[in-house]
């Protein structure tokens, strides 16, 4: 086998949560175009299944799905419902998330634990029902997305809600890889820093001089582009990183390296 055609995920089926738009979708369009069905789950119906029907363009099997990710009744019929519609799952990408910008001190409880559940509880529902088949197999990968946020504050936002969910990934992240290590299933995660997506865009445009900010503290002087994330996602996917496990690859431009 060539080197590149370990990067080949023809025949595998991935499950990748809020993949309707933004980075989601474009880690979704990297799995699909190295060959692997891909399942686009979202809390927004509609727009999964706009995507979904995008990506059989590149020649794949697709599923659109609804969840809720912070409910696990959901989560299970989802996960069910691909392997019923797609076949066994040998990938989830754990990307459904949400953030707060307010500041600690006005923070209402339930913002703070939706956040929470979301970003956290939701990786974890979803790698412990997509997790089980995969042990159950014997092989799987799961790609968890963290944030440079899990490493350090970044400014001007206040987010502690965010940061913290975030940094918590890490750890499920470290804990279901030692665990699962000797079972067959590689645990590892993506800690993206600033994105230029759709929704931060409309942010950027309120507020300028938090792209100013942001800019200044990054290295390499751009925000991040969504297909910064395509490769790296597809190198953890494959069998391109066979001994790599409980790992978290930053993609930040150098954010956090300063």
């Amino acid at each position: 086998m060539g080197v590149l055609d370990r990067f080949a995920l023809d025949g595998e089926t991935a499950i990748v949560t809020g993949a309707a738009r933004g980075l989601g979708k474009e880690m979704a369009t990297a799995l699909a175009d190295a060959g692997a069905d891909v399942a686009i789950v979202d809390i927004d119906i509609e727009m999964a299944e706009e995507a979904a029907a995008e990506l059989e363009e590149l020649g794949v099997d697709t599923a659109a799905v609804e969840v809720d990710v912070t409910d696990e009744a959901e989560v299970e019929a989802m996960v069910e419902a691909v392997a019923d519609e797609l076949g066994p799952i040998d990938i989830l990408v754990n990307n459904a998330g949400i953030a707060a910008n307010e500041p600690a001190e006005e923070m209402e409880y339930e913002t703070w634990q939706r956040t929470l559940d979301v970003n956290l509880s939701g990786v974890f529902l979803c790698a412990k029902h997509v997790g089980r088949r995969m042990l159950d197999r014997g092989e799987g990968r799961i790609i968890n997305i963290a944030s440079m946020s899990a490493y350090n504050v970044n400014v001007p936002q206040p987010q502690v809600g965010y940061n913290a969910s975030k940094a918590g990934v890490l750890m499920v992240t470290k804990s279901m890889a030692v665990e699962w290590a000797d079972r067959g299933v590689r645990v590892n995660a993506i800690a993206p820093g600033y994105m230029r997506t759709e929704l931060v865009e409309g942010v950027l445009e309120a507020d300028p001089e938090m792209e100013r900010t942001w800019l200044d503290n990054t290295p390499m002087g751009r925000l991040g582009r969504p297909e910064d994330l395509q490769g790296i996602v597809v190198f953890l996917a494959s069998e391109a990183s066979p001994y790599m496990t409980g790992e978290i690859v930053r993609v930040d431009g150098g954010y956090t390296s300063r």
